[in-house]
């Protein structure tokens, strides 16, 4: 039984194929269209997908990751409650919702049968249950708590459940417009990131924060006092007065915000203040009590042991490793892709078990197969790259001599553009769409974020470490394949901080040495880790095996192949335009080598440049 999931037309669109229970293939539509978070029909992604089946396959059922028509209810009775104000947004978004989005079976029907001719059954989940069904049915627990934590679907903003077999009953919901997610939203913007977009951004800010300054605490102070009311439970009440969501396109009241704070909203690429870290640290502690009340209220509802997260804030890594931590679960296991993408599977998935009522079995480690669920590109496809540009390339028919090669480059303090296999499903580059660099290297930070990234300086970078080397570098047991849960580096790798430490710049902060490897170590000396397993990465293991053989050291810093502003790669052209437009020295796809200073007489059509927000 082959069953198709798609997500769309909000952001991150994405589609999913399970086949008998397995994940046969999963992608977000942006990789393909080459829009970051687009939300289009994913008719791209699947048109990739139906290459995964034969032609006298069918499929049983395209699964929608959500209900439209309650959504619907809900925009008509928000706008209801706060009438008068709002009409404006009324005006403006019920006629799209008349004329298109009541209509969205048809529009499924018509859109999908652009690349598939045979018959079409088109099913519903709902929001949540998506969120649920895609952290627990892929994960390694026959019985688990389920917790899903987002903006908004049709009414719930976050959901308890719980899942045994395969089956997931929902326990608890909290409703709009009372949101963990779009609470965290309105501080993004307010501190001049991209909503949906840049939340990463302010969870990597708030280690900038002085943690012992009174601003801090005022400002702690200031939201739970005004903006947001926390219940025992972890439910919380939004005051309205502060928030614009509901009546407006714009998350917050500025007036408002700036009378409570007394500090003017930072533009975007505005300069960063110590105010503005101070802020982003202080919401970032609220949301972290916020969801930790939730999952000690999930572990009294369920008695687990497990722990199942997803939904987009199931992405905040910092809050993953305090519930971790906390020891209130023995296990916790989250769904590498929690945002909206991670719908298309949850939904595909929902329906296969509950709809379908087939028998679930267990799969460890997990479902996920390392999240290398994207498409993959062969040797011709590569050649045709070389071709079209003209470009000077080595091949090298040994894996192992690829690999020792590589290293040595990055071991020399190159920067290497590394493309492989299957695409990552997620936001995170997982060592095949991947960029990597030494992290002993004290400069690698500076080059690799502003001559490479082209992105903002404050923004960190993570390692990849071998498996079993783990505790040789970081303290904790928040061992993670997928990049979802922070770790501290060990005591004996650190460098005592200054006094004055946190009175100094952001710059200052950012560039003091502060470990022995200083390119991975973030202000607390936290990184977010992913850990390599033989098994599930042969080939970027090996290669991590052959830098430590070099270097004595088993870990490398690795982050998403692409710059600012665009999606990561996806297919050898993709990687070799960045390669080309950025201070990258070397390309590795599957088995060629491209060196940057080999590459003469290159020109880029005008539409090949990669365009920076």
């Amino acid at each position: 039984m082959k069953i198709v999931g798609i997500s769309c037309f909000y952001h991150d669109s994405a589609v999913a194929l399970i086949e008998n229970g397995a994940i046969v293939y999963a992608a977000a539509e942006e990789r393909f269209s080459r829009k970051k978070h687009d939300n289009s029909f994913p008719i791209n992604s699947l048109e990739c997908l139906i290459g995964f089946l034969k032609p006298e396959d069918e499929v049983e059922a395209f699964v929608y990751y959500e209900k439209p028509i309650l959504k619907f209810e809900r925009l008509l009775e928000t706008y209801y409650s706060f009438a008068p104000k709002g009409f404006i947004s009324f005006y403006n978004s019920i006629p799209l919702w008349v004329k298109e989005k009541l209509f969205i079976k048809e529009i499924l029907k018509s859109e999908i049968s652009k690349v598939y001719k045979k018959k079409i059954n088109i099913l519903f989940s709902e929001h949540h249950l998506s969120h649920l069904a895609s952290a627990f049915y892929p994960s390694p627990f026959e019985k688990a708590a389920i917790l899903s934590v987002d903006g908004v679907g049709e009414w719930a903003t976050a959901a308890m459940g719980y899942g045994s077999g395969n089956e997931i009953e929902i326990l608890k919901e909290m409703h709009y417009p009372h949101s963990v997610g779009l609470l965290y939203s309105a501080f993004t913007y307010y501190l001049g990131f991209k909503v949906n977009s840049g939340e990463y951004k302010l969870m990597g800010l708030a280690p900038y924060g002085n943690p012992y300054s009174s601003t801090v605490k005022k400002y702690i102070n200031l939201i739970k006092d005004n903006l947001v009311s926390i219940k025992d439970d972890g439910s919380i009440y939004l005051n309205q007065d502060y928030f614009s969501y509901s009546t407006e396109i714009k998350m917050l009241n500025e007036d408002r915000w700036l009378d409570l704070f007394k500090l003017k909203r930072r533009e975007p690429e505005g300069k960063l203040l110590a105010e503005h870290c101070d802020m982003a640290y202080a919401i970032q502690n609220v949301i972290e009590e916020i969801l930790l009340k939730m999952v000690r209220t999930i572990k009294n509802l369920t008695d687990s042991e497990n722990l199942c997260l997803a939904g987009g804030v199931a992405l905040n890594c910092v809050a993953n490793s305090k519930i971790s931590n906390s020891n209130i679960f023995k296990k916790i296991w989250i769904q590498p892709a929690s945002g909206d993408s991670g719908g298309a599977l949850g939904a595909a998935l929902s329906a296969y078990y509950m709809a379908y009522g087939k028998k679930r079995n267990v799969v460890l480690p997990d479902l996920m197969q390392g999240s290398y669920l994207g498409p993959q590109y062969l040797n011709r496809d590569i050649d045709s790259v070389i071709e079209k540009y003209g470009a000077d390339y080595s091949f090298f028919s040994d894996e192992d001599e690829l690999c020792a090669k590589t290293a040595n480059y990055i071991n020399e303090g190159k920067v290497v553009g590394w493309f492989q296999g299957r695409m990552e499903w997620g936001p995170r580059a997982l060592g095949n769409r991947s960029i990597l660099a030494d992290p002993r290297n004290p400069d690698m930070q500076r080059k690799v974020n502003l001559k490479i990234k082209y992105r903002e300086g404050f923004r960190p970078f993570a390692p990849s470490v071998l498996w079993e080397d783990y505790d040789k570098y970081f303290e904790g047991s928040n061992k993670s394949p997928y990049m979802l849960f922070i770790d501290y580096l060990k005591v004996e790798r650190r460098k005592n901080l200054p006094d004055n430490f946190w009175d100094s710049g952001i710059e200052e902060k950012l560039y003091f040495l502060k470990s022995d490897l200083p390119t991975i170590t973030h202000m607390d000396y936290s990184a977010r880790v992913q850990s390599v397993h033989k098994e599930t990465n042969p080939l970027f293991y090996k290669l991590i095996s052959k830098f430590k053989e070099i270097s004595g050291y088993s870990i490398i810093l690795n982050t998403s192949f692409n710059v600012r502003g665009e999606p990561i790669v996806m297919t050898p052209e993709d990687a070799y335009i960045c390669f080309m437009k950025t201070e990258m020295d070397i390309l590795v796809i599957g088995r060629y080598i491209f060196e940057k200073e080999k590459q003469r007489n290159i020109n880029l059509k005008h539409s090949d440049i990669l365009t920076l927000d």
